[in-house]
């Protein structure tokens, strides 16, 4: 079950439910998805179905993986990417993959931990973690041109969105644990946001302070 079989298989499921950059789909196929759960998951690895990863928090389903990448992929390419909550670490190693410099901040240091071993394990030396209040966001770095929460608050904290560029992408999940709506905010130039509805979404709350 962790076969490329079971990961081509993956790759049409998301094309099926409405994946459509290329880029993104190949990254998801040839990303070791079993390297980012316990050993008694593996069987289910290529599932697409969020998993646990202990500590209350879940590596996010692969479709949700690809559709955030691609929203933040569609007008171009962004150098410089910031993730806020790190987790397993799926999230950044596939957008590692896609853009030149990953940002990732995550508050549970256990989990950090284990996320950066992968990373290194997989020999990628574009991610910068950092564990602290993802709330916070990364200001040093600032700014960036995408950000991308992987957990859900009520609203974007206002730290984080003074850290996209004018002209940045952000994808987030936004609303309480029974609503949630994946949303993108894009940067006019002007200091206001264009913001979309993208898809129904299920994800851990958006926590301050660090564990």
């Amino acid at each position: 079950m962790t076969s490329q079989r079971a990961r081509d298989r993956l790759a049409v499921k998301l094309k099926e439910e409405g994946i459509r950059d290329q880029r993104v789909i190949d990254v998801i196929r040839n990303t070791p998805r079993h390297h980012f759960i316990d050993q008694a998951l593996h069987s289910r690895a290529y599932e697409n179905t969020a998993l646990p990863i202990g500590h209350g928090q879940t590596i996010s389903q692969p479709w949700v993986v690809a559709r955030m990448t691609e929203a933040l992929l569609e007008f171009g390419t962004p150098q410089k990417v910031l993730e806020i909550g790190t987790g397993s670490g799926y999230q950044a190693v596939v957008l590692a993959q896609v853009a030149p410099q990953v940002f990732t901040v995550e508050r549970i240091e256990e989990l950090l931990r284990q996320a950066r071993r992968r990373f290194r394990q997989l020999g990628l030396t574009n991610i910068r973690s950092r564990h602290d209040d993802g709330k916070l966001g990364w200001a040093d770095e600032a700014p960036f041109d995408a950000i991308i929460l992987t957990a859900a608050g009520d609203a974007i904290p206002h730290a984080i969105l003074d850290q996209l560029s004018p002209t940045g992408v952000l994808v987030a999940p936004v609303g309480s644990p029974s609503s949630q709506t994946l949303i993108r905010m894009r940067g006019d130039g002007q200091g206001d946001f264009i913001q979309e509805e993208l898809a129904a979404v299920s994800f851990v709350p958006l926590l301050g302070g660090i564990g």
